[in-house]
């Protein structure tokens, strides 16, 4: 199951560029800028930083949720894991439909994100410009805590992985996932955005994510009902 739900978040993380581009394109437009106004001129460079950071972040809060699912799956009997299995796909069928533009089914993640982040973005803020690579390692790891629906979201399906280890893995690779967008977006912001946001990109995207999601849960109603 592990396998299925890390493979299954870096395509959420590769094809949920479309969101990620949308959500924090003004991020990575206003690091372009600090980068633009700093001596380094090597953007590219300064955004795999960022990113190293924020990816950093996921693996972090993929360890806790990992850890949170291994509290419950060590609670549970054997003969529930095909319904926590169940549960990991459904979780994907929502981020499906969210990518698709359906939003409301995971506006409760991005609410209680933005709780966290209420206490995060002042030091966010106290860090620019970043000049240094501690800084800007520091910026993207302070990054990676924006309330995103999809970030949260796919927390939830890390923690269905019942492991630390496995949390961390999903995690890492969901920021894998994103990392094409969110590097190009920093080199070619208005063209990857406007394609991006077109509605079919988002529809493919999500139907995609959304077919995995079906398949898992048909898969796990099969051990359920046998």
């Amino acid at each position: 199951m592990i396998e299925h739900i890390v493979f299954s978040l870096f395509v959420v993380g590769f094809l949920g560029g479309t969101h990620c581009v949308g959500m924090c394109g003004g991020i990575v437009s206003t690091l372009s800028f600090q980068a633009e106004q700093s001596q380094n001129r090597n953007q590219f460079i300064q955004h795999v930083l960022y990113s190293i950071g924020r990816i950093s972040a996921y693996v972090v809060a993929g360890a806790i949720a990992g850890a949170i699912g291994e509290a419950g799956v060590f609670l549970m009997a054997r003969k529930i894991a095909p319904f926590h299995y169940l549960l990991a796909n459904l979780m994907l069928v929502a981020l499906g439909l969210y990518l698709m533009g359906f939003t409301r089914f995971l506006m409760p993640f991005e609410h209680l994100g933005g709780l966290l982040w209420k206490k995060v973005s002042p030091m966010f803020r106290r860090l620019l410009p970043a000049v240094t690579i501690k800084q800007k390692l520091a910026v993207g790891f302070l990054w990676g805590w924006l309330p995103c629906g999809l970030v949260y979201s796919s927390l939830a399906l890390a923690m269905t992985t019942g492991s630390t280890v496995g949390g961390m893995y999903a995690m890492l690779a969901f920021g894998l996932g994103t990392l094409p967008a969110l590097l190009l977006v920093g080199v070619m912001s208005a063209q990857l955005k406007a394609f991006t946001q077109k509605r079919m990109v988002r529809i493919i995207a999500g139907s995609t994510v959304l077919l995995f999601g079906a398949y898992g849960c048909w898969f796990a109603l099969g051990k359920i009902l046998s």
